[in-house]
């Protein structure tokens, strides 16, 4: 069983998902400093300077914080949109390095030896 366990953990697809994690993580902190410190900043300013996490509607003991709640959509917008870009961005990398694999010509077995016997035969004509 642990040998079995040994060989699930090390699989490349366990490995990647878990850097896939590590970064996501510090690409969510990332994003979400660039909302509350930059992006909000700016929207306050705009509406304004409302600051969008201390809105609240108080009704009997309970308190509704709907300014928190619409932090957190923006927050997801901003995360999905930025991802977005992201997939694009490799998408179009991929599809630049498919266009060149496809670009190139595959010769056939008979188009690989005539070449070869082209290039030996230029390579004679050079040292005579």
């Amino acid at each position: 069983m642990l040998k079995e366990f040994k060989e699930f953990a090390m699989k490349g697809n366990v490995i990647e998902l878990a850097v896939a994690v590590i970064i996501g993580a510090a690409f969510g902190r990332i994003v979400t400093s660039l909302v509350d410190d930059m992006i909000m900043p700016l929207i306050g300013l705009l509406v304004g300077g409302i600051d969008f996490n201390h809105l609240q509607i108080e009704v009997g003991n309970a308190v509704v914080k709907y300014g928190t709640f619409m932090q957190s959509i923006v927050d997801f917008v901003i995360v999905a949109f930025s991802i977005f870009l992201f997939v694009r961005f490799i998408n179009k990398f991929k599809k630049k390095e498919e266009i060149k694999e496809e670009t190139k010509p595959t010769l056939t077995t008979e188009e690989q030896l005539l070449t070869e016997i082209r290039d030996l035969l230029k390579t004679q004509a050079e040292h005579k």
